[in-house]
């Protein structure tokens, strides 16, 4: 990617949105928030747009729509979870999750430009590694979180056991977001994608 096109910014900006829709969903649905610790956790649809971003936009343009995204957040525009914003969303039991989505985007993405035309197997490695990578970084950040400022003694398997639901549900969505990924590949023009497919 030598330069920044007005399609490039046009759909970093589209996930900047989707991130923000997709972490307030519990907000007009406030079935699909579920406590963990003493907090109320909701559930989310950021790491499938993160996962997606990577997918779709590469692991440049992908992480750079997802520091775009936290900043705006951290500037004070209400798009983290529960309409919240500003720079403590980032030292919550749930900030890691919000800093992954950077290392998601960029990892999905640079395994999808592995290949050179929509392909469901490595779109499926990409989205499990994005995953794997969303978990790994924001269960170990709730688990300092948890143990250090909000003086809570847990476990390091207890953080990760009470992440269950959440993991099941995102499990899924990155197997849809391979399948979504390649549907979208054939509809879009190639000149216009960031990634060639």
């Amino acid at each position: 990617m030598k330069g920044l096109r007005p399609i490039d910014l046009t759909f970093g900006a589209v996930f900047v949105c989707l991130m923000a829709i997709g972490a307030n969903i519990a907000v007009w649905f406030p079935m699909l928030a579920v406590p963990i610790g003493g907090a109320s956790v909701p559930l989310s649809l950021q790491t499938f747009f993160a996962i997606l971003a990577g997918l779709m936009l590469g692991k440049k343009l992908g992480s750079i729509s997802m520091i775009t995204y936290i900043l705006v957040g951290i500037a004070g525009v209400p798009v983290f979870a529960e309409m919240s914003a500003g720079p403590m969303a980032l030292i919550s039991p749930t900030g890691g999750f919000i800093i992954s989505f950077v290392f998601i985007a960029f990892i999905v993405g640079a395994i999808a430009e592995l290949s050179s035309k929509p392909s469901i197997p490595i779109y499926s490695i990409a989205s499990i590694a994005g995953l794997l990578v969303n978990y790994g970084i924001g269960i170990s950040y709730m688990y300092l979180a948890m143990n250090t400022w909000l003086e809570l003694d847990i476990s390091y398997l207890i953080a990760w056991s009470s992440m269950i639901p959440f993991l099941i549900k995102d499990t899924a969505l990155a197997c849809l977001s391979a399948v979504f990924m390649v549907n979208i590949a054939k509809r879009i023009p190639s000149r216009w994608m960031t990634v060639k497919a």
